[in-house]
């Protein structure tokens, strides 16, 4: 009985049904719920934490520090996603205070002697560990970890520093996001009359809230990207304390940089590794030097190319993938690799916090139910415009041998439907709409014993595999094939268009890829060596102009201030689970070939051998 995902069922609540809270928890359907669910929270992890202290050594330790991790979580990752994502500004602010208040509590506990010495014991007896399974020994070891990275084997007065150290930093992250979102004011008169009108006007000044990437017009293109990324004195300063105090946390608690603090337990290991890689792409990339072009001009020019050699214009596609058959190709997909369904299920009043939310169960042919995903994919005023995948709450066995079923929240900005067409999504949203999906199966596969590893909760690096290995389906004939039909003729997208489509990627990606090795670069530097030998603009420029083939324009700082198998989660080794992939133990060498052969034109794709 599969129900077809449509797009056009609206929410019919029953009158007169009970107000549910978000997600069904009950203590939210109202802002000072957050309070609520907070401070129950906090009792809860307290009584833990007694329990965790009076345990002997053995796996219940284990346990009791995951409903421990668990508790706290399960408020944190909802407020995490409600404080981003709810149009009502009462539950933001509600949901950011319960954030800031569990996130200290997580801070306090990391530096709790008594807790880590309960933890110690067990670690410290061969006997009992080697009795453990390996996934609760790799999870004692990730807790232990989590423990010295915070600075436990300090003396009273560093811990306490370190705690303030991370509350600071968590304070400073939030106000530096918020910040990279907000549009730059400008004179309107400082402007040419006959541009004027690409922006929004607000009395005598003008708005700029983007790159105009897209816009023909060199002027406005070269007008935008000046205004927006103009540097903000506020914004410039946030960086600069971000980064001093992530650089004094590190060393405080014995790392070099925050970099090799972050880079621990990645399969990158250490950020010398990512240094020989870049040295390595550079060598294997000719940094092509750009005649006369500007960075304004790489996102437009690299898009007329594509459109007039390939002609890739997305209105030709945006036909063939309405949301519906794209979700029909997805269940298809998932049905066929994963044995998985996904139904549309109705949600309660006050469940959602937005009437166009879908809620989705996936369901497994033979193990049923596995969690649900709600979707929130359609733009509205305030709703961030990045596409992300937020775990609101894990996957764990309980104490009652039932599982905690995982439950997650996909959030995209696409176009609503119209009184005459269903959501049409262009190509660029179909394959973010599958890679999000990866995401989401990542946490929906995982079945983990404890939350604190589930799903996506696996080192950085290894949980983009999933979300990639989708983008690669979505842009294969044979996949694509099965789903992608025109919304009134019901015509298969032919075959050359998807070629086509595959081609063009290939146009000017070394440009991006030298992009994405610039950002890679400015983040190592940035988070390496302190004090910075340079200001974080000269540093830019200079980065700028070693890896990336576009000149630097002064004052444009603002750039990217804002950074960015599955069973196992993040309960096993990911190198590991590449090595029983590949049959072999990848080498630097490996992944820089593999990236650079994506970029070959000649590179034989299946289209033209299948």
């Amino acid at each position: 009985g599969h129900s077809e995902i449509k797009e056009s069922d609206s929410n019919v609540f029953p009158l007169g049904s009970a107000l549910q809270g978000l997600f069904g928890v009950p203590e939210l359907s109202c802002p000072e719920g957050f309070q609520e669910a907070q401070d129950k929270a906090l009792q809860e992890s307290e009584q833990l934490v007694q329990k965790a202290c009076s345990t002997p050594p053995g796996p219940e330790i284990v346990k009791i520090f995951d409903q421990l991790s668990d508790a706290l979580c399960r408020v944190a990752d909802l407020a995490d996603f409600v404080k981003i994502a709810h149009p009502d500004f009462a539950f933001r602010e509600a949901a950011e205070e319960a954030c800031r208040n569990i996130g200290t509590m997580v801070e306090k506990l990391n530096t709790d002697v008594e807790l880590c010495q309960s933890l110690r014991q067990l670690l410290a007896d061969e006997v009992i560990m080697n009795s453990l399974d390996p996934e609760t020994r790799r999870v004692a070891e990730l807790f232990m970890f989590d423990f010295e990275i915070s600075g436990i084997h300090l003396d009273e007065e560093k811990r306490k520093k370190a705690v303030n150290l991370n509350v600071r930093i968590l304070d400073l992250c939030n106000e530096f996001l918020t910040g990279t979102h907000l549009p730059n004011k400008i004179d309107k008169h400082i402007l040419p009359e006959h541009i004027r009108y690409n922006f929004i006007a607000e009395g005598n000044y003008l708005q700029v809230a983007g790159l105009h990437a897209d816009c023909p017009d060199d002027l406005v293109r070269e007008a935008a990207y000046k205004i927006f990324l103009y540097p903000n004195a506020e914004q410039l300063s946030r960086l600069e304390e971000l980064l001093a105090s992530r650089n004094s946390l590190a060393q405080l608690v014995g790392y070099d940089t925050f970099a090799h603090r972050a880079l621990q337990g990645t399969m990158a290991k250490n950020p010398g590794i990512r240094h020989m890689g870049k040295d390595m792409l550079r060598n294997q990339m000719l940094c092509v030097r750009y005649e006369k072009l500007m960075p304004w001009d790489h996102p437009y020019y690299s898009g007329v190319l594509r459109a007039e050699r390939y002609n890739i214009d997305p209105g030709l596609y945006c036909p063939f993938f309405s949301l519906g058959a794209c979700m029909e190709g997805l269940n298809s997909l998932f049905s066929q690799l994963l044995g998985i369904s996904l139904y549309a299920e109705q949600t309660q009043r006050g469940e959602v916090w937005s009437e166009d939310v879908r809620k989705l169960a996936v369901v497994h042919e033979t193990e049923g139910l596995l969690g649900y995903i709600y979707c929130d994919f359609f733009q509205r005023p305030d709703k961030p415009h990045q596409d992300c995948h937020f775990t609101v709450r894990g996957g764990r066995l309980k104490e009652n041998g039932e599982y905690q079923l995982p439950v997650v929240v996909l959030m995209l900005s696409l176009p609503p439907s119209t009184r005459n067409a269903p959501t049409l999504l262009s190509p660029g949203m179909m394959e973010n709409l599958f890679h999000e999906m990866g995401h989401a199966m990542h946490s929906m596969l995982g079945r983990t014993r404890y939350q604190h590893v589930t799903g996506t909760r696996c080192s950085t690096d290894f949980a983009e595999v999933p979300s990639i290995l989708m983008e690669y389906f979505a842009n294969d004939y044979r996949v694509v094939n099965q789903f992608a039909r025109h919304y009134k003729t019901g015509q298969p997208l032919p075959k050359n268009m998807v070629s086509r489509l595959c081609e063009s990627k290939k146009v000017c990606a070394a440009a991006d890829m030298q992009l994405q090795v610039f950002y890679a670069s400015l983040d190592q530097i940035y988070h390496g060596k302190h004090p910075l030998q340079k200001s974080t603009t000269e540093i830019l420029k200079e980065t700028q102009e070693k890896f990336y083939g576009l000149p630097y324009v002064p004052n444009t700082v603002r750039w990217k201030i804002s950074f960015k198998m599955l069973a196992h989660g993040g309960g096993k080794e990911p190198i590991l689970m590449v090595q029983g992939m590949l049959q072999k133990s990848p080498s630097v060498e490996d992944f820089v070939d593999a990236l650079v052969s994506d970029l070959d034109q000649d590179f034989e794709t299946f289209i033209t051998d299948s």
